[in-house]
């Protein structure tokens, strides 16, 4: 690349950004992180349970949840419960709602979802959190470029992850399910999180890139009017990506450096 080259004065062009973006927000599971086969894993144990007693209880037949086309459709990118909320509501099931704080064993939203999160945490303590190489090499560059960086989560395990996954140095500010909380931030596909990344690093939402492989996420970084957003498509799902707000969709991150 020659000196005159216009992509050579720009460190965004060279990350495959546009020249205003200042600040990248980076989704964990699926985008840094290999962890979403143990959340996809979770949710199967806990609604197949779920279901299976159901099945018992009512005679209704057993149909199971299935870890990609239900996982992707109603759980992925998702705060636990509002993903109990989108899975039941799809299989036509009337649940109690609950409340924040019931035990595990509760046969209510919240139940469910703390259900879940038992399964999960055990998981993640049993098996090493691995990374997608170009994504780590990605966020690398970004700051290396002085690009701000953060990770948004809806988990409220995020910390965990970052640090069993070597990464938590590449950040300067984490949204995850606990910041969520606390600050009664409604979750993906409402863009509340991203905005709050993007208030944390101090810049504008037009300024800042979403990197998401969830349809839930890039959906939210469409209605946060974010600078760009990134859809990341692990599982063949490059259309839908699209359709519900990403302006490019790569494999993986790598990718947009080799195409800069």
């Amino acid at each position: 690349m020659s000196a005159s080259d216009p992509k050579s004065d720009s460190p965004q062009r060279a990350l495959g950004l546009p020249p205003a973006i200042g600040a990248c927000l980076f989704d964990l599971d699926g985008v840094l992180t290999r962890t979403a086969k143990l959340h996809a894993a979770a949710w199967k144990k806990m609604f197949d349970a779920y279901l299976q007693k159901r099945s018992r209880a009512t005679g209704e037949p057993f149909v199971e949840f299935d870890a990609v086309r239900d996982y992707q459709s109603y759980v992925d990118g998702k705060l636990r419960v509002d993903g109990v909320r989108s899975f039941v509501a799809s299989r036509g099931i009337q649940l109690a709602e609950g409340e924040e704080g019931d035990p595990p064993e509760a046969g209510t939203a919240y139940g469910l979802a703390s259900r879940k999160d038992e399964i999960f945490v055990d998981l993640l303590r049993r098996t090493p959190v691995a990374t997608f190489d170009g994504s780590v090499r990605y966020v690398r560059a970004a700051r290396q470029a002085g690009l701000r960086t953060a990770v948004v989560s809806s988990s409220k395990h995020c910390r965990e992850v970052l640090v069993s996954a070597g990464i938590a140095d590449l950040f300067d500010a984490e949204i995850d399910g606990n910041v969520a909380a606390r600050e009664h931030l409604a979750g993906k596909p409402a863009p509340d999180t991203y905005l709050a990344a993007a208030r944390a690093l101090g810049v504008a939402p037009a300024r800042a890139a979403v990197f998401e492989d969830a349809l839930a996420g890039v959906e939210a970084g469409r209605e946060g009017h974010f600078g760009h957003v990134v859809g990341v498509d692990r599982v063949g799902h490059a259309e839908q990506l699209r359709r519900h707000g990403a302006d490019v969709v790569v494999t993986d991150l790598s990718a947009l450096m080799e195409a800069a």
